[in-house]
């Protein structure tokens, strides 16, 4: 949970503030889980704290929920060619990656169990967090932009699919909500 928080304080997530008149809240909880390795043994614990999406009403605190994942059809096709070409392949999983996502709506969440707060006060959202309904769609945006200003451009064929090419060769990077190749 410490680090769950301290993920939240660094990326200044969320602000505690008096509830605004007539805004919706929504509430929070923590979600645990146990990784193991593949032989079955411990891992790690590992804490989330998890907005109650389900309370969020459209066209007050969400609006666009949609965003690009790669298609399975193009998971299939880059392995496929990587490995006709011999090119290397990485795997990689953003660790807290709703937590890079700009919310544009004002989202106020109850301040989640176990945190002392002042009475009467709630937290206001500046960032996606996990269960939110735009949370997705808010991270895709984030990494598109970044992908765009590193130089990279989407595919046509698969917006979840950014291409650069380089006088040093071409990069893929394909991505699947927080996991990419």
């Amino acid at each position: 949970m410490n680090d769950e928080l301290t993920a939240l304080a660094n990326t200044q997530t969320r602000e505690l503030v008096p509830l605004p008149t007539g805004k919706n809240i929504v509430g929070s909880k923590w979600v645990y889980k146990v990784k193991t390795l593949s032989d079955g043994s411990l891992e790690r614990y590992k804490a989330r704290l998890v907005a109650q999406g389900f309370s969020q009403e459209y066209g007050i605190d969400y609006d666009e929920t949609f965003a690009p994942v790669a298609k399975m059809t193009t998971v299939r096709t880059l392995i496929s060619v990587a490995a006709a070409h011999h090119w290397s392949l990485f795997q990689l999983d953003v660790k807290n990656a709703f937590l890079n996502g700009h919310l544009a709506e004002e989202v106020y969440m109850r301040p989640p169990p176990g945190l002392s707060h002042p009475p009467g006060m709630v937290c206001r959202l500046r960032r996606a967090l996990y269960g939110l309904k735009q949370s997705p769609r808010a991270w895709y945006e984030r990494f598109h932009s970044v992908a765009l200003q590193l130089g990279f451009r989407t595919s046509h064929h698969d917006s979840a699919l950014f291409v650069r090419r380089t006088s040093g060769g071409l990069v893929l990077l394909l991505l699947y909500v927080d996991d990419m190749i």
